[in-house]
């Protein structure tokens, strides 16, 4: 591990005098016409804008405001592979090289009207190039770094980063190394070649034309390492998305993450979570603006444990009287041990509040069927909602089943409805978002 630190002081010098660069320039030769002072051990600070000409990434565009806005827009598209976050018309894109920054690096900005740069294709590639023909061309053995400007979340304004860098170890870690307290170090890995690049920047400048800054005294190692080593990789990252992005990506995922748990962690679930769930499930649409749904959150254990205690028993007498043997009984009760082992649990019941009598059969049993179908929404919903909370559930059907020793139980009207019993917690294991389902045959199109 090499200390980065240049502990006798840098000196950061700007290189004056250049020209204009276009393509097909020796750059190196260029560079070394306006500073025959650079010497060995120097890092050079290169603009990206210098290879964007010379390496034929300027753009001919309109120079009509409005048409060269669009013509912009375009070459936006072709450069992003992703778009990481947008504000009205800012769009924080990624490109090919994983590079995060505004509008894939497409600029503008000190360049003639006519024309737009374009990042170069493979900034390390442009910096192991000029360093290169620094040391073949010129006998000089210098570290170089290829910079853009760009912006940071969580802070206001713009410095330059390293996009390209060779000769030089661009970052410096110091994981596992003790402080002069004692304490180790965990995640402390320091970006050299960003710093170096924000420093030579102060005097190299947006408005002055000085395109190229010398780092003296920083002695730098050649690791092998590239700019590109400090991009960090999409699955590690944390703040991978924009705040409407990720708002996005949760409406289109929000279903998906609801499972069937059956295996909890032993702890209760917070009552403002469980209230927060219940509260969104309640927004469920019912009929002629009814409020037709109770949920029971059975948390006093002892009453629990006498209301399944009761439904096993009226289970296993149904289950006798189908001629089940004792085994196939005692196998079937026991997928109700959920109920028991589950943190919470809560009975959807359904309670008729708003229902329309009429004249005939067929209409109140339709009109029991409508009811019941705004319970089943209720229902989902609470799954739903408990499950982008990182909460889990399962659905049991079994209170449906035994409604009469339902309502004995927990002492309920006698026209309410059990629908079903959810067992609700933690979950032991993070099954991660539940694969869409095939419409095959299931979506008939008429």
């Amino acid at each position: 591990m090499t200390d980065h630190r240049a502990r006798g002081g840098l000196e950061i010098l700007p290189v004056t005098g250049l020209g204009e660069f276009g393509p097909g320039s020796d750059v190196a030769a260029e560079i070394t016409g306006a500073a025959p002072w650079l010497r060995d051990g120097d890092v050079l600070v290169v603009t990206s804008k210098i290879f964007s000409k010379s390496e034929g990434r300027m753009v001919d565009a309109p120079t009509d405001p409005e048409a060269r806005d669009a013509f912009r827009r375009r070459l936006i598209d072709d450069e992003t592979v992703r778009v990481v976050a947008r504000r009205n018309r800012t769009l924080i894109t990624a490109n090919r090289n994983g590079l995060v920054q505004a509008a894939a690096g497409v600029d503008g900005s000190n360049v003639r009207t006519d024309q737009i740069a374009l990042l170069p294709l493979d900034p390390d590639a442009s910096a192991a190039g000029l360093r290169e023909a620094l040391r073949t061309g010129h006998g000089l053995d210098v570290a170089v770094i290829v910079t853009d400007t760009m912006g940071r979340a969580w802070r206001t304004g713009q410095t330059d980063v390293a996009i390209g860098a060779a000769g030089i170890a661009v970052s410096h870690a110091y994981d596992g190394v003790d402080d002069a307290y004692g304490n180790t170090l965990v995640v402390t890995d320091i970006a050299v070649a960003d710093e170096l690049a924000a420093a030579a920047d102060l005097v190299k400048g947006k408005l002055d034309g000085v395109p190229v800054a010398v780092v003296r005294g920083f002695a730098p190692v050649d690791d092998g390492s590239r700019a590109a080593d400090l991009v960090r990789d999409l699955d590690d990252d944390l703040f991978r998305l924009g705040v409407e992005e990720a708002i996005d990506q949760g409406r289109r995922e929000a279903l998906l993450t609801r499972r069937s748990v059956r295996s909890f962690i032993d702890e209760p679930v917070p009552a403002d979570v469980m209230n927060a769930a219940f509260a969104e499930a309640l927004t469920a649409p019912a009929p002629h603006h009814t409020h037709p749904i109770r949920f029971l959150w059975i948390r006093d254990l002892a009453r629990r444990h006498r209301l399944l205690d009761a439904m096993a028993l009226a289970w296993r007498t149904d289950l006798a009287a189908d001629a089940k043997t004792p085994e196939s009984i005692a196998r079937r009760v026991a997928r109700g041990a959920i109920l028991y082992d589950a943190p919470e649990i809560v009975i959807p019941v359904l309670t008729g509040d708003g229902m329309h009598t009429y004249s005939d059969d067929r209409r109140n049993a339709c009109e029991n069927t409508m009811f019941t179908v705004a319970g089943g929404a209720a229902v989902a919903g609470l799954l739903v909602a408990l499950s982008v909370r990182g909460v889990g559930s399962c659905w049991v059907g079994s209170t449906i089943f035994a409604a009469d020793t339902v309502r004995t139980e927990l002492d309920l009207p006698a026209h309410w409805q059990p629908l079903g019993a959810v067992a609700v917690g933690r979950p032991a294991d993070d099954a991660g978002l539940r694969p869409a389902a095939s419409t095959d045959g299931l979506v008939i199109e008429l």
